[in-house]
């Protein structure tokens, strides 16, 4: 575990009595921010996390912290309490969707989302008891990452293959469907993914917890990876070039 900086309160410490301690003094507790277990997962492992002063870690976020080698540091210019945005970006809005069979996994997201600092844009459905089609929503979260109205995209549906198959037909949209926080890391890093889908029939909430905690605080990749990710992003212009020549042979043609 990294050595703490000044200012820096131990994990050993957090949470227990005696200097530097979490817990709460009488009529106190209503005052002070939260640190939750979603922020911790959210930071990358060995960072800091910087809090403001006589902040209350939860044990879980104790616990993870520790296994995490993250080390708390307090100070009172420290900002809301937002590990994503601490690693270097501003806090993302995201659109958010899903099919009937998603929504419960959505639903759960959206506020852990929040809860580690960024904004969410929930674009339905409201609810999981009427059959919906996922290209409608995947679509609908496709084009807001098109069309730059959002920094991010996320598509729950029963595999996350659908959407992401969807998500990918619209230009300037790279949708990758991850299962575990290696691949959100790859997609993110290597590919430039701007959209995540999700499956609900193949991960839980604390799986998918994990994937996107480790797709947030990935930055894209530099050299290779954005040499790659142009090229990429070529092979659609190109078609779309194509596409439109010959539709405009065929109207000079009539």
């Amino acid at each position: 575990m990294p050595a703490a900086l000044p200012g820096a309160v131990a994990l050993e410490s957090m949470g227990r009595s005696g200097p530097g301690a979490s817990i709460p003094a009488p009529g106190e507790s209503a005052e002070r921010e939260l640190v939750g277990e979603g922020l911790v997962r959210a930071a990358a492992e060995g960072s800091e996390l910087v809090i403001p002063p006589r902040a209350r870690v939860t044990p879980m976020a104790r616990d993870l912290a520790f296994q995490k080698g993250i080390t708390f540091v307090t100070g009172r210019s420290a900002e809301p309490l937002a590990p994503v945005a601490s690693v270097g970006r501003q806090p993302a809005r995201i659109a958010v969707a899903s099919d009937h069979g998603g929504f419960e996994l959505k639903s759960q997201l959206i506020p852990l989302l929040r809860e580690m600092g960024e904004r969410p844009v929930d674009l339905g459905p409201d609810t999981a008891e009427v059959s919906v089609d996922y290209p409608d929503f995947a679509s609908l979260v496709a084009r807001e990452v098109s069309e730059g109205r959002v920094h991010l995209g996320i598509i729950v549906d029963g595999a996350g293959i659908g959407s992401a198959m969807v998500a990918n037909k619209v230009p300037g949209v790279l949708a990758a469907n991850c299962w575990n926080a290696a691949s959100a890391r790859n997609a993110r890093e290597h590919n430039h993914a701007n959209v995540l889908t999700l499956g609900s029939g193949h991960l839980d909430l604390s799986g998918a917890r994990d994937v996107l905690a480790a797709f947030l605080s990935t930055p894209v990749g530099e050299g290779r990876h954005a040499r790659r990710n142009h090229k990429t992003l070529e092979v659609e212009a190109a078609h779309l070039r194509a596409r439109q020549l010959a539709r405009t042979f065929e109207e000079g043609r009539g």
